[in-house]
């Protein structure tokens, strides 16, 4: 039986420490709320076996907990992730103990990563159509003012990227993990390039092609179903966007071989991704990692930038240009977070109440990571190692035209 004194000692404890918008309700009709203000969050734990995840409130555990149906939390969802946070630093004094969560290696076999993009990616168009920008564009949008929409911004950084990677008319692109299509059409369109998008998901295919022929586009642009250690042939260009997060640390030196042997010898390369801050290579503290290993991301690992440099010179290239976007992807993951809100009756139809539940939390995670430099993004720009750099511009004013 759960001792309640024991529950009002940790509030106290709290409220002593923060004022959090917070109200928890008991089954037994108790109240505590944290804060003099009025609640903006509210956690409701329907019987006393819920309590331990209140009392060791790592992201991981509330996360689940929530998911799972074993309490009812009520609120925006940014407010939640801020809510919770601060529990988590206030109770879980001993960031020692619970530190940074670091996934053992997997396999990455191709039917492993097949499966893991398919889990995430195939829950369906329409789920990601509610609550992405038209283009359904799915990784960092790039805010040149900081004034853009996001659909004017995911169209910039689509464009930022062609232009770091200097693409020409005539010119052939390789873009992995080519998601909807939106940056094959694109370079297509605009820049006259002509292109092969991959990606493992046959949803992203089947909408991309779709796409490619209403755009009329189908002598430039080739959707394939295909793994990137698949590919074979030589590209004047290559992009990676939000795609090498599933590639696994161990095999990312021979991810940017296969970068290396597919680039042609004076082409440039663009790995565009996210990466952890933690310098040894761990996940975002108190739970955060675990949670988006069981529920959103399986298999995926993030490394710290510097053994994405390191991976890249061992596969054989050498870094021309890197440059941080985490602002970029904070206010991003907001934006999204507040499509999601705003469709949430349309969305909920879409899904069950746990993947509803998950990704409510998921993507208001992710802005608050990116905000508190829990996580980072980096484009970095790369080409052949050895070759001669005379043709390569001097300044970075080229990416700007």
């Amino acid at each position: 039986m759960f001792d309640l004194a024991r529950l009002g000692s940790w509030t106290n404890d709290i409220r002593s420490q923060v004022a959090l918008p917070l109200r928890v309700d008991l089954w037994n009709g108790q109240r505590f709320d944290f804060s003099p203000e009025p609640p903006r969050v509210e956690i409701r734990v329907p019987g006393p076996g819920a309590l331990r995840y209140l009392l060791s409130p790592s992201l991981y555990n509330l996360g689940k907990a929530y998911v799972e149906g074993a309490i009812e939390v009520t609120g925006r969802a940014s407010d939640m992730i801020n809510v919770v946070n601060a529990l988590a630093r206030t109770s879980l004094k001993a960031e020692g103990k619970l530190g940074r969560f670091i996934r053992s290696f997997h396999s990455h076999s191709r039917k492993q990563d097949k499966a893991a993009i398919q889990y995430h990616y195939d829950v369906s168009n329409e789920f990601y159509q509610a609550f992405l920008d038209p283009a359904m564009v799915y990784s960092c949008a790039y805010f040149e003012t900081g004034t853009e929409d996001l659909a004017t911004a995911q169209v910039k950084k689509i464009d930022h990227i062609l232009n770091k990677i200097a693409l020409r008319p005539g010119q052939t692109l390789l873009d992995i993990g080519c998601g909807w299509g939106a940056l094959a059409i694109r370079a297509a369109e605009k820049y006259g390039a002509r292109c092969v998008g991959i990606t493992l998901s046959e949803n992203q295919a089947a909408l991309a092609r779709e796409r490619v022929r209403q755009q009329g586009l189908e002598s430039r642009i080739e959707i394939r179903l295909q793994d990137y250690r698949d590919v074979s042939g030589q590209f004047d260009r290559i992009t990676s966007v939000g795609m090498f997060e599933h590639v696994g640390r161990a095999n990312l030196p021979e991810y940017f071989r296969i970068i290396h042997r597919l680039l042609a010898p004076d082409g440039l390369a663009m790995n565009h991704g996210i990466t952890t801050t933690d310098v040894g290579g761990g996940e975002t503290p108190y739970g955060g990692g675990q949670f988006i290993e069981e529920y959103v991301f399986p298999h995926g690992e993030l490394v710290h930038l510097s053994t994405v440099i390191q991976a890249m010179q061992q596969g054989g290239l050498e870094v021309r240009d890197v440059e941080n976007l985490r602002r970029h992807y904070a206010r991003t993951c907001a934006a999204w977070t507040e499509n999601f809100e705003n469709h949430a009756e349309q969305i909920r139809g879409l899904v069950d109440p746990k993947k509803f539940r998950i990704w409510h939390v998921y993507l208001a995670g992710c802005s608050y990571a990116f905000a508190h430099d829990l996580i980072s993004l980096y484009q970095v720009v790369c080409g052949k190692a050895g070759m001669d750099p005379a043709n390569h511009p001097w300044s970075r004013r080229y990416m700007y035209h």
